[in-house]
Parts: C-alpha cells; structure tokens; sequence
C-alpha cells in the first residue's frame, strides 16, 4: 500500500512570515495556484493509480486538490473519491495562531519546538506528539482501507508541514525529536509504503515527476529453474541498498520514485 504524501501549495501566509495554523479563509498566492496546476502532470504515471484522494479541511489543501480531482473528474472511466479528513488538518497552534514567525523566534517555547519537539505544546493548542499521533493514525487507518485487497494500492493524501514531517518520522523509525531534520516544502512530494513488517520511505521532499516501477514479486514461470523464496522475501530491505535495476530488489522496486530531484 503506496501513499503519496503531498503538502499544499504556497500560501499567503507562507509568503507574508505569518503561522497561520487552522485559520479558515488562508488561500494560496500566485506561486501556489502554479504549483497545484502543475501537480497532476508532476504525478506521471501515478495519475493512473490513485484510488482516492484524502485531504486536510483547510482552504489551502482543498485549492492544491482542485486541480487534481478536476482531471480525475474528466475521465469518466475514474472514480476518485476526495475525503476531507479532519485528523490530516493543520497543527493548532493555540494563541501563536496568526502570529509572525519572526515575534515567535523570541518565544521560551521555540527552542522547545526546535529541539525538543515532542515536549512541545502549543498555548491554548495541541502538543506534537499529539499531532503526530493523530495524523499516523489516519495514515495507516486510510491506507488499510485504500490499499487495495492485495496491497498494491495507491493513494493521495495533502496536509500541512509539520503533519507530513511527524508521518515521515514516524515512518523512519525516527524519534518525533529529530523530526525537524526533514524537510517539506510546499508543493513537494513524499512517498511512503507500507507493508505488513515496516514502512518503506521511497521519497521525501521532491519537486520533481514521479514514476511507478514493479511493485511486486511476479512469480517465476513454471519450469525455469527459479524458486519463489516466499511470501516475505518481498519485504525483506536489500542488503547494500536497492539495485536500479527494476525487478531484481526480491521483484520491488521504489513504489514512486522522483526522475528528478528538485
């Protein structure tokens, strides 16, 4: 089960240096219009795949996802479902809600946020660890139903900065204090798969095209020679790291992996 974790195109609050938080009526400037035009041509060959989209309630997401589910909605041979998932919104950051983040810097609390993040609870707000733990669970909640019956789905979801980062980390065998080392950008792209013994993180961070190699083991033919080495040789890591070659990493490769970095 493959999720593409997008975060939501430039916003006015990220150009002006304002925390905007849960603040409704936030949209996206200029830039962020281009870059969630651009989104369904940046997906390739994932377009193809998507099951269902899962979005934040926010302004900002529903104005990323716009484009998007106006292509799925052109072909009448898609049935993409949007779902406004309240688990995947933005931190509430309680009285730093509209705040510039220059007046934060100053904050005892910031430090805090920095380098002890899971410490970190906002005033009148919720706690990271309490994002991050709301927002996994969604994950794998939304990735158990649209995963597929044979696990070899692939679906969308866009939320916010802090959010992907807390659902990557989580997926890094990462502790939430170290999640400030990952970076999101707005419009970027993360890959994650999950598979029944661990999550596979295949990209972080992209502003690039992705595509969709093999991602699982085809039996061999009857006769060649060739044995199956099991149902879980195919979640097994590759020892020295993933070939390049499609097909040769126990018949996976990445579930989406960026021609480009950008």
């Amino acid at each position: 089960m493959t999720v593409i974790l997008v975060r939501h195109g430039r916003s006015v609050a990220n150009t002006s240096g304002v925390l905007a938080g849960r603040t409704p009526g936030v949209s996206l400037d200029d830039k962020g219009r281009e870059q969630a035009a651009a989104l369904p041509d940046r997906l390739g060959v994932c377009l193809g795949e998507i099951t269902a989209v899962a979005r934040s309630p926010l302004d900002r997401c529903a104005q990323t996802m716009a484009p998007l589910m106006a292509a799925f909605d052109a072909d009448p041979d898609r049935d993409v479902p949007e779902i406004v998932v309240d688990a995947l919104a933005e931190v509430d950051y309680g009285s730093w809600t509209n705040r510039p983040i220059k007046e934060l810097l100053s904050e005892p609390l910031w430090k805090t946020v920095q380098q002890h993040p899971s410490a970190a609870i906002f005033p009148d707000g919720e706690g990271l660890a309490d994002v991050q733990s709301r927002a996994v669970a969604a994950i794998r909640e939304l990735d158990r139903v649209h995963g597929g019956p044979d696990g070899s789905g692939v679906w969308l979801a866009c939320s916010h900065g802090d959010v992907i980062k807390s659902v990557i980390a989580d997926a890094m065998g990462m502790h939430l204090d170290s999640f400030q080392r990952i970076v999101v950008e707005p419009a970027s792209i993360s890959v994650i798969r999950y598979s029944p013994t661990r999550p596979y993180v295949h990209t972080v961070n992209s502003t690039a095209v992705l595509s969709v190699p093999p991602r699982h083991r085809e039996k061999p033919a009857e006769g060649n020679g060739s044995s199956d080495p099991g149902p879980d040789a195919g979640e097994d890591a590759v020892i020295g790291g993933a070939t390049g070659v499609d097909g040769h990493d126990h018949g996976r490769k990445a579930a989406a992996t960026p021609l480009a970095r950008g």
